[in-house]
Order: C-alpha cells, then structure tokens, then sequence
C-alpha cells in the first residue's frame, strides 16, 4: 500500500508540474501578446465578429457609362477581397436611362451619374417615398479628342470647341476657324442624351444653346474612340477616363483657357485647378431605402466611400477631398 500511496503521489505531482507550465506558457503568450499591442481575447472575439458578418445576396448598380469604369473597379474588388458571398451587378445604361430604373418600386440599389439628380427626379423620388443620398465619388474632366494623325487641332479656346458644336456656330470646316487649317468638313461627334455627360456638355458648355443637327450622337463610348481613331477629321467629347484608356488610339486637345493651352490631367482636373472650367464632380446615388433593408447595400456603400479615393486615379479620376469622404461614411455608418 506504502508503494501505490507513493506511485499515486508522483503521478499528482507530475499532472501539477505540466498545469503548471501549461499555465506558465499562456502567461508567456499574454505577457508577449501585451508588449507588442495585442489582446489575444478580443482578436479571437474579432475573428468570430468577422466571422458573423460575412453577407450575401446582390448589389445592383446601374446609370453612367462615365462612372461604370470606376464603379466596376471597385465592385470586382469587393467581391475578391471582402464579400464573396456578395454579388455586385454594374451596368451602363447612361444616367438619365438610369435613373429611370432607380426611381421605380424596387429598382436598382445605386444609380451612378455624370451629372446631379433633376429636380423633376428628385420629385418622383419623393413621391415613392424612396430616399436618396447623393455620394460625390470622384472629379473629371470633360475631355475633346481628335485623331492622331490630326496636327492642326491640339490646341484650341473653349470659344473654339464650343463653335465646332453649336448650331449657330458657322463652323463647318476646320478652316472655319482658323484660315491656316485644312479646308475639310469637322465630323463632330459625342454621347447621346441617355448619358449625363451630354447633358453636362449641354448645359454647362453650350449654355442651353442648340446643338448642330450634325454631331455623331453614340450610345457607347467606345463607339466614339473608334470613330475619332479612324477619320482625321473626327473630334468628340467624353469623360477623361475614356481617353486615359485610348491614349494609343487618340490624342487629347489642349484646352487654352487664357494663360495658355492645358491638357486634362490627375494634376490638371480640380473643382479650383487649371482645368476646372472642364472639371465635373461625378457621382453614384444610393437607395438609402435598401441600405437599411439591406445589409449588403450598406457595406458596399462604406466600402466604396473608404475606398474610391484609391481607385479614382488608376480609372481616369481626380480625389476628392478627404474631408467630404468622412462626412459621407459617418452618414452611412448611421444608417440602421
């Protein structure tokens, strides 16, 4: 009995020493953990957080053809890197057509724009009860292109651009404006009226004017940077993002606002920069209706506002200031 009594005795105390040095260890990790920062109990309880708030269903996004560049950047990250679960639809109809598949019952979740919603627009939305928050995503610049084969044309005054374009204008031929030009017909082209970024040229560069019966008007912008790519004489406009992509294929027109000519740029695009009679604050409006039914829409909402000002200048865009991309997240961050 003496001997079991003592065999037991050894076992009791081996069990202790191991506890012992087990609990010897996890103090170890904590007194580590501790220096370098770290509370082990709270990542732990991150990662089940995480964990908890992995999503899913659809995200669906349509408006301007602009803006899709951008906003289809941003959602491929999305889905890759922060909600696999989560499918983020980008499509292009054009702002105005848009905004008609925005401003129904159960209509898209964002509708991106190249210009601000219309009174008439923000009418109906009221009128379905859907409220709508405006987010300012990014800065272009409205960009003239011509071909590259044209060296006559790369610098020239708004006055210049905006007569190619009117119908008063008298400007048929390059040599319309300038005696030194060729003396061949200008083939004007630009976006339709589905787009945002005619209505930006319509309005704000024509004034309202009327525009010449004659300008090429396309649904697809890539339509236009085949047309100016193929005919010397072809000049259209769009967003700079279209020409930062086609830079092989067209050459930008120097825009000389009266201290000299200045080319669209990251540097040059600004709402108080050297481009800025050219420079448009672009835009995506969310349902704010589904961002609160919606888990998803929400966290796409954040996750594009703390993200775009990475991915404005990799798609054509100037920053915002980020100043303005806090005020928007705390706005989202609140929604429940």
């Amino acid at each position: 009995m003496k001997v079991n009594k003592f065999l037991l005795f050894m076992i009791v105390a081996a069990l202790t020493a191991i506890i012992a040095a087990c609990g010897t260890e996890a103090d170890d990790t904590n007194k580590d953990d501790s220096a370098a920062g770290k509370t082990p109990d709270k990542n732990t309880a991150s990662a089940q957080d995480s964990a908890a708030e992995d999503l899913e269903g659809s995200v669906v996004i349509d408006g301007s053809g602009t803006v899709y560049p951008l906003m289809a950047r941003l959602a491929e990250e999305y889905m890759i890197n922060e909600q696999e679960g989560v499918s983020v639809e980008v499509s292009r109809a054009g702002t105005s057509a848009g905004f008609k598949k925005f401003l129904v019952e159960n209509g898209t979740d964002f509708n991106d724009a190249s210009r601000q919603i219309k009174d008439e627009e923000a009418a109906e939305a009221d009128k379905l009860g859907i409220e709508v928050k405006e987010l300012k995503v990014a800065l272009d610049g409205l960009t003239f292109v011509i071909n590259k084969d044209n060296d006559w044309a790369n610098e020239m005054t708004p006055e210049q651009l905006v007569s190619i374009f009117l119908a008063d204008g008298n400007v048929e031929k390059w040599s319309d404006i300038n005696p030194e030009w060729p003396d061949e017909k200008i083939n004007a082209m630009g976006p339709n009226e589905n787009h945002g970024t005619y209505e930006f040229f319509y309005e704000k560069i024509l004034d309202k004017q009327d525009m010449n019966s004659n300008v090429n008007l396309q649904q697809e912008y890539s339509t236009l940077v085949n047309l100016v790519s193929e005919d010397k004489n072809g000049i259209a406009f769009f967003g700079f993002g279209y020409y930062v992509n086609n830079q092989e294929k067209l050459q930008a027109v120097g825009v000389d606002f009266g201290n000299g000519p200045v080319e669209p740029a990251l540097d040059t695009i600004a709402e108080d920069g050297a481009y800025a009679d050219f420079t448009r604050p672009v835009f995506t409006y969310l349902n704010v209706n589904h961002a609160k039914e919606k888990p998803q829409v929400r966290d796409y909402a954040i996750y594009v506002m703390n993200n775009i000002n990475k991915f404005a200048g990799e798609t054509g865009f100037a920053p915002i200031p980020e100043t303005e991309v806090k005020e928007v997240i705390s706005f989202l961050e609140g929604l429940n």
